[in-house]
């Protein structure tokens, strides 16, 4: 009787083994297909992948281009208004301050105002203090210091 035992136990242990193996190659035979699937779709996006970055790629190196461009469109420019305001800008500070010197010197010609009203009203200020009108200006044909012309 224990052999009648030992062998349905064989059995039983066979019979469940044999089902684990069926259950196994099903799972192999689905995971080769999946496989097989995830290799056919990939294959092509990996490709697409290449090109994307081959096309950023050239999009950068135009970028880069483009800003070098503008560096050196930057540095001309600052050359040429280093050179515009050395060249014009000393002349022009003369023309204006020789505009400025016949304005005022129209401006008294024919100004009516009495010397001490206008001493009075003409003030300076700076840095936020207001200096009195410079000295030593003439009044009548002689210096306010007292020396003779």
């Amino acid at each position: 009787m224990a052999g009648i035992l030992v062998a349905v136990f064989w059995a039983i242990l066979v019979s469940f083994l044999a089902v684990v193996l069926v259950r196994l190659a099903q799972t192999l035979r689905a995971t080769t297909k999946l496989v097989a699937d995830v290799t056919e779709q990939a294959v092509p996006l990996l490709a697409d992948a290449s090109a994307t970055v081959r096309s950023a790629q050239t999009q950068l190196d135009k970028v880069d281009a483009i800003a070098t461009d503008v560096r050196e469109v930057t540095s001309n420019a600052s050359a040429l208004s280093t050179t515009v305001a050395s060249a014009f800008g000393g002349p022009l500070v003369k023309v204006a301050a020789f505009g400025y010197g016949v304005r005022q010197a129209i401006g008294r010609k024919t100004d009516p105002e009495p010397e001490p009203a206008r001493r009075q009203a003409r003030r300076t200020v700076t840095f936020g203090r207001t200096v009195p009108a410079a000295r030593g200006r003439k009044r009548n044909g002689r210096s306010s210091r007292g020396s003779k012309d």
